[in-house]
């Protein structure tokens, strides 16, 4: 069976998310993202319609009470089958920690900077020298003895720290 790297926002999205409803009081919220390791959460309707996202800075920076209160409202999504490369654009170019997937105006996931910093750690290996090259795609030739694409094979990471 081939393994392949995901190449869409769908792919790499973690799911189901980690979310707070508007009037939710803002330790309680602190205590979730404490929890979860988390470093932003998203603020939602009984239908799933994110409102805004209340952040680590949010609850640092803002004075309220309750989510709705502190939460930023302007709130960059991106759907499922959003290229990973322009997942990683807009992460960088709105200097933003994470951003919801929606599908159907819904939430059905999030992505985070450290999501795609794991994809970094992707190794593929030259079926001919054992070469690695890291990347979202194998090299279309290997550095070290110039195999072709079709002789990498992805080499799976270990989980954890």
């Amino acid at each position: 069976m081939e393994t392949r790297i995901a190449t869409t926002a769908g792919g790499i999205m973690s799911h189901p998310v980690v979310t707070v409803r508007p009037e939710l009081d803002v330790g309680e919220i602190a205590a979730l993202i404490r929890k979860h390791r988390i470093s932003g959460i998203p603020v939602v309707d009984s239908q799933d319609h994110v409102l805004g996202l209340v952040s680590e800075y949010d609850l640092l920076a803002r004075v309220g009470a309750t989510a709705s209160e502190i939460m930023t409202t302007a709130v960059i999504s991106a759907s499922p089958d959003t290229a990973i490369s322009d997942v990683r654009q807009l992460l960088v170019s709105q200097r933003i920690g994470r951003l919801p997937i929606l599908s159907g105006g819904r939430l059905v996931g999030i992505i985070s900077r450290g999501d795609l910093v794991s994809l970094l750690a992707t190794e593929w290996v030259c079926g001919v020298c054992g070469e690695p090259a890291r990347g979202d795609h194998a090299p279309a030739r290997c550095p070290k003895c110039g195999g072709d694409s079709a002789g990498f094979t992805l080499q799976e990471q270990p989980p954890g720290p």
